[in-house]
């Protein structure tokens, strides 16, 4: 920090500090002798949820006999530890985030925050990719479990991230906020939607806000990303200037939305 610079807090998920190590990814027989070197740990999931004590998460030493395939590595640690994660065939109903796995950003410190993050990401991609989106032959993991091939057409896949834009729309010191139709009673928003093919994120931005809530934007200007795993989306931040305060809500889209400022907001908090 500079003078009386403050440090603003990181996003959830955000702030890894793992070497992800491509070269020891990419070669066999360096990748062997990662997984078996004594200071090698597991990250330990309970399905996709995150195991916590102590205010860390749970690291386990990888038993003997252990296979190298069924885990993916995530890195070397600043310990100069490689840090693993097992693969799981079947997770069942587990898939959904839950409250342990959204709280766990308040329990432990940022960088294990980010860990867990990828580490979510990764293992539910691997259960739901089990077959070649080419010609529907069974896949199995490479390169450390950052890709899988298809052992009848050898097509390679490599784990996907979606973009998000998240934004607030800003007019005459407010912003708007939305609700969906799932949420808890009284939970808002700003507006959130995937960016589609062929276009911009600040394309995305203005589409999703008029789709959403009939309101047309401009000069939109990026904020801050942040990795989202539930299940593998970067989420894209951007503030947008309206013109106009009129809405026309899509019900199929949101419950509700409404201009907020800063005080109703500063309530919200402190209820």
């Amino acid at each position: 920090m500079h003078g009386t610079e403050i440090a603003k807090p990181l996003p959830g998920f955000v702030g890894g500090t793992l070497d992800r190590v491509d070269p020891i990814r990419n070669d066999p027989e360096r990748l062997a002798i990662t997984f078996a070197d004594p200071a090698a740990r597991r990250l330990v999931l309970e399905g996709l949820d995150p195991v916590e004590a102590d205010g860390h998460l749970v690291l386990e030493p990888i038993e003997p006999g252990a296979e190298v395939g069924d885990h993916v590595l995530l890195g070397i640690d600043r310990g100069d530890r490689p840090i693993f994660v097992r693969l799981v065939k079947d997770l069942g109903s587990t898939v959904s985030p839950t409250p342990r796995s959204r709280a766990i950003a308040g329990l432990v410190p940022t960088d294990e925050v980010a860990l867990y993050g990828t580490a979510r990401s990764l293992v539910h991609w691997h259960a739901r990719h089990g077959f070649c989106s080419v010609c529907g032959g069974a896949t199995s993991p490479v390169k450390a479990g950052w890709a899988r091939r298809c052992g009848v057409c050898a097509a390679e896949h490599f784990p996907r991230t979606d973009p998000v834009v998240i934004m607030l729309a800003e007019h005459r010191g407010r912003v708007l906020l939305g609700r969906q139709h799932s949420w808890p009673q009284g939970r808002y928003s700003a507006l959130a939607g995937f960016v589609e093919p062929g276009e911009t994120i600040e394309e995305a931005v203005a589409r999703e806000i008029y789709e959403e809530a009939g309101v047309r934007v401009r000069d939109v200007r990026y904020v801050v990303s942040q990795p989202w795993p539930f299940p593998s989306s970067l989420m894209i931040a951007c503030i947008a200037q309206a013109d106009d305060d009129a809405l026309a809500i899509d019900a199929n889209e949101i419950e509700h939305a409404f201009w907020c400022d800063v005080d109703g907001v500063r309530a919200a908090m402190s209820a």
